[in-house]
């Protein structure tokens, strides 16, 4: 057994964070967590991405614990293939914010992601998919999209950037719906009051621990609430500067391992403090 690390639960964004721009977790990472969980740390996973959309990312890792999906709205038991809990978004209330952020802004182009273990990405006409490795199907009008329960809306704009965008759905969604972005091109609505905040709590009050045990990785807005909630947030070199702004610490970007050469380092001084020990 290694020595124990400072924080029991470490939680990690996917996309831009553990992941590399190809979609895969490098071997120094995979090293660097499984030595962490030889310590006695637990890996949870804390991503934007509803449960459908990582389940291979998950599988390739040997991932079987639970994972905080679609922005908090999900947590999934990837080891059972199931939905331990989930919030879906109001689908006349989704409809009706659209209609604000265009109030304001004029046409936007929307995509949701359905509810469940099998939910699909459905996008409309004009959506262009911001990550082009994750499925979606296209439909013919935007009435589709509400036509089964969702975990959340995408939206963007054509000429506006995230940034912008982002601040006048806030200002004209109010309480219909928590807006966040979370990567180039993903500014989205999901449940009032749910965020990856709400998800890791909840997951971790499952495996019994609490913030004071958690270290958080990220590299989006829509990972400020974790990091407030966490006892340590590290923020990816690559990380947005709203997010720099309110971390503990700063990594390597995510192309250089960031996460793992954080985890090193807390490895290295757990056996440090063990050696001094003996």
């Amino acid at each position: 057994m290694a020595a124990p690390l400072a924080y029991a639960l470490i939680a990690t964004d996917l996309d831009g964070t553990l992941l590399r721009g190809d979609d895969t977790v490098s071997d120094r990472s995979r090293r660097a967590l499984a030595a962490a969980g030889e310590g006695g740390a637990r890996h949870l996973v804390v991503t934007g991405r509803p449960a459908p959309r990582v389940r291979s990312l998950l599988g390739d890792l040997g991932y079987a614990g639970l994972a905080v999906c679609g922005q908090g709205a999900q947590l999934y038991d990837a080891g059972a293939h199931r939905m331990v809990w989930s919030v879906t978004l109001d689908r006349e209330l989704a409809e009706v914010a659209l209609g604000k952020i265009e109030a304001e802004v004029g046409q936007v182009f929307a995509a949701v992601d359905q509810d469940g273990v099998d939910g699909l990405t459905l996008i409309e006409p004009g959506y262009e998919m911001p990550h082009p490795t994750l499925p979606a199907v296209r439909v013919p009008g935007r009435d589709v999209l509400w036509e089964v329960p969702i975990s959340k809306v995408l939206v963007r704009h054509p000429t506006l950037t995230d940034d912008e965008l982002a601040e006048v759905a806030r200002g004209a969604v109010d309480s219909l719906a928590t807006v966040t972005m979370s990567g180039p091109g993903t500014v989205e609505l999901q449940p009032c009051g749910v965020t990856k905040a709400t998800g890791l709590a909840l997951a971790a009050g499952r495996m019994g621990l609490t913030a004071a045990d958690t270290v958080a990785f990220g590299d989006m807005p829509n990972d400020i609430p974790m990091f407030r909630w966490a006892a340590h947030g590290v923020a990816m070199a690559n990380a947005h500067s709203e997010l720099k702004a309110v971390a503990d610490e700063l990594t390597r970007s995510n192309e250089e391992d960031g996460v793992a050469v954080f985890l090193e380092g807390l490895l290295a001084a757990a056996q440090g403090a063990t050696d001094a020990r003996s």
